[in-house]
């Protein structure tokens, strides 16, 4: 089961994207019900970013996901001229060297463009014209040899508008997208670490 993380515990550790959303909200933390070994975290983004929620095994996601790109295309909240680079400025922009320099990976079917990806952090940022959104992933201790990941979502409301979609959606992320979601990613992790696993002992 996905877990909600306080706010006040994601805070108190010392990730890099803290230094460069000082100006973004952090709009919930979660912690999908799985655990990794060492090395895994880059096999993790990497099912994060080839994950397409069209495909999804949930009734739910796929339908709010498709309902979400409609309704976008109809009140333009998606056009070209509200991203980044357009509306906003990246944030990659804002990237000391040694960040710069890290790999971004490319998603494969979410509107998310990569910032950097560390051996204990990944960040992704997404706008539209309701908000300028950043995607954060942060590689966590559990017990020895393995780990957990954190899933945060930092936003910067665009105005009165950003601020009351961010409120109508609060609802169904919480009850309807994250929990189902996280719970498909767990599962296909742990779907590609037995695949893994048989192939190291054939």
């Amino acid at each position: 089961m996905a877990l909600r993380v306080s706010n006040d515990e994601y805070t108190s550790r010392p990730w890099r994207i803290h230094e460069l959303t000082p100006d973004f909200r952090l709009e919930d933390v979660w912690e999908p019900p799985s655990v990794m070994g060492p090395g895994d975290f880059p096999r993790l983004v990497d099912l994060v970013t080839s994950y397409d929620p069209a495909h999804s095994g949930s009734f739910v996601v796929r339908n709010l996901f498709a309902a979400r790109w409609r309704l976008g295309g109809l009140l333009g909240l998606d056009r070209p001229a509200t991203g980044v680079g357009s509306r906003v400025p990246s944030l990659r922009d804002r990237l000391p060297a040694e960040l710069r320099a890290a790999p971004a990976p490319a998603f494969d079917a979410l509107p998310f463009t990569s910032l950097y990806l560390l051996d204990d952090e990944f960040a992704a940022e997404v706008a539209n014209q309701t908000m300028h959104g950043v995607l954060h992933l942060g590689r966590v201790p559990d017990q020895p040899g393995r780990d957990r990941v954190q899933m945060a979502v930092l936003v910067k409301p665009n105005g009165l508008l950003g601020e009351a979609y961010m409120a109508a959606i609060r609802p169904f992320r919480y009850l309807l997208v994250y929990p189902p979601l996280l719970r498909e990613l767990a599962a296909l992790w742990r779907a590609r670490a037995m695949a893994a696993g048989r192939r190291s002992s054939s």
